[in-house]
């Protein structure tokens, strides 16, 4: 299903968006060396409950899940790079941490993920992938807007991922948004120019490239839920909710 929002849910979704945002900076304010995966899922809990919103992933069983998720935020550390389930483990010093996080606030959703390095150890190509991430974000954005074929976006995020040296895996990418999380049209990380469904105002697009330093391929983790790079290489993550307009492309999920 493609949804269109209307004029007041429009209003909703930017509300939404500005509360998974500051969710998302909060987080990462409070993430420091030895903080437990545990911990971050609680917090998130705590934040939703507060704001009066409904997690998107407690109850979300998907096909390619061993659901219920049952936990508030994807955590996804080192060489995990999507749905990365939280568990016990205590993060380390260089430590390349992705948050990803959904919530549904006045029957809108809002989709955000980013990527960072936990402590003071930075190392040269966790950055890189994160900056790579980040760019092709970006580039996506820029190529969106009302009458624009989806393979526009697909190709801008593509063409940077690709000049950055990395492969890029179709099984997973973006999505529309709105009164559930995940919904037509996908969006791809990589594709055409010209081709596919064209962008009307009033479309909420989840756009997320991610990345793995050395491959392409992704394993399933015993939890039945985290995906990881097949040969345990670092991963990165980066997403933005949009709202296509009249002119361009809104963020909807950006920190202020």
């Amino acid at each position: 299903m493609i949804e269109i929002l209307n004029p007041t849910q429009l209003l909703r979704a930017r509300d939404t968006g500005t509360l998974v945002a500051r969710m998302l900076q909060t987080l990462k304010s409070r993430v420091t060396v030895g903080t437990n995966l545990l911990d971050i899922d609680r917090w998130t809990r705590d934040m939703i409950t507060e704001a009066g919103a409904a997690s998107c992933y407690v109850d979300y069983e998907p096909s390619f899940g061993r659901g219920p998720f049952g936990h508030y935020i994807c955590t996804s550390v080192n060489d995990a790079v999507l749905h990365g389930l939280p568990h016990d483990y205590q993060l380390v010093d260089g430590d390349l941490l992705s948050l990803d996080l959904a919530v549904n606030l006045g029957g809108v959703v809002a989709d955000s993920a980013i990527s960072f390095i936990v402590g003071d150890r930075h190392p040269p190509e966790s950055v890189a992938l994160i900056e790579a991430t980040q760019r092709a974000l970006h580039a996506g954005i820029a190529a969106a807007g009302p009458g624009v074929p989806i393979g526009d976006i697909s190709h801008a995020i593509g063409t940077v991922l690709r000049e950055a040296g990395y492969s890029v895996n179709t099984e997973f990418g973006g999505h529309g948004v709105g009164s559930t999380m995940h919904q037509d049209p996908h969006v791809s990380n990589t594709g055409r120019a010209g081709r596919g469904y064209r962008l009307r105002p009033g479309l909420l697009l989840a756009l997320e490239p991610w990345v793995m330093a050395d491959t392409a391929e992704l394993v399933t983790d015993a939890d039945g839920w985290t995906l990881r790079s097949v040969t345990g290489c670092r991963t990165a993550h980066s997403e933005h909710t949009i709202a296509i307009t009249d002119d361009g492309a809104e963020i909807l999920t950006l920190p202020a």
